[in-house]
């Protein structure tokens, strides 16, 4: 029997295990889907391990509840800032993270923590998908990980799981599927988000680049004409009931600089026996 030290965090209502890198021989994928289950493991979205980095101050993997790994985690990349603050006390306020999204910044203080991410790319407005019979137009981008737009009325009534993993899985998506947001616009600079995660296959109480994607969208839709904006701000409601806090700079209608702002709580410290 070996033992892991690992630590339970949450971000928004994103739950996640943190731990230092294992041991060798140690299956990192079969270790997650294991300590993930809600029932025989610990219990969450998915496991983030602290590693050493030769580009960066550390860095950060990120593996989903179902063993994949992903490229990014808005969420979980605030949690593992925390965890860094409170564990390892760097010398730098701002300090670097790798990730397969590539290098992001990051600074937390007690329970708060905020992040800046690898520019976004690829947007795409208005693609038609047919589901169910049916036309509707999504918006398209990828802020670390790929991300599906659906503007919608009465969020809370959306079946999230079901028209969510049609649209994960939708060959428009092709081979690497995505993330699915579905957006109610509620004022100039809020909107309310649920989101279907690619990599848990299910709804989720919150998504940090989903929360960034639904964002960004938001304010181009919103600011057609704009081409240049610093500092520009949206909040974004989660289904956890917190809300997340975006900013992100505009220069040539190029968006950069932008920052995911929230709260990383510990939850507890344990052993887990393989």
């Amino acid at each position: 029997m070996k033992k892991i030290n690992f630590t339970k965090m949450v971000g928004a209502g994103n739950d996640f295990i943190i731990i230092d890198f294992p041991k060798k021989g140690i299956d990192v994928k079969k270790l997650t889907i294991r300590m993930c289950d809600r029932t025989n493991g610990v219990g969450a979205d998915g496991l983030l391990i602290l590693d050493k980095s030769k580009k960066a101050d550390y860095m950060m993997r990120i593996i989903n509840a179902d063993g994949s790994e992903a490229e990014m985690c808005g969420n979980g990349a605030r949690c593992m800032a925390t965890y860094i603050v409170k564990n390892y006390n760097p010398d730098k306020k701002i300090f670097s993270m790798e990730t397969l999204a590539g290098i992001i910044m990051a600074q937390a203080k007690e329970e708060t923590a905020q992040v800046t991410l690898s520019d976004p790319k690829n947007y795409l407005s208005d693609i038609p998908l047919t589901i169910n019979n049916a036309t509707i137009n999504v918006s398209y981008i990828d802020t670390g990980v790929p991300h599906a737009i659906v503007y919608i009325q009465g969020l809370d009534k959306i079946n999230v799981h079901n028209i969510g993993r049609t649209i994960r899985y939708h060959q428009r998506f092709q081979p690497r599927g995505t993330n699915v947001n579905f957006v109610e616009i509620l004022g100039r600079d809020i909107v309310d988000c649920r989101t279907y995660e690619r990599g848990v296959e299910d709804e989720t109480k919150a998504c940090g680049t989903g929360s960034v994607a639904a964002a960004i969208v938001t304010y181009l839709r919103q600011n057609p004409e704009e081409k240049n904006k610093k500092k520009a701000k949206m909040k974004v409601k989660t289904k956890s009931g917190e809300t997340l806090e975006v900013y992100f700079d505009m220069t040539d209608q190029h968006i950069h600089h932008v920052q995911l702002k929230g709260s990383a709580k510990f939850i507890a410290r344990g052993e887990y026996y393989t």
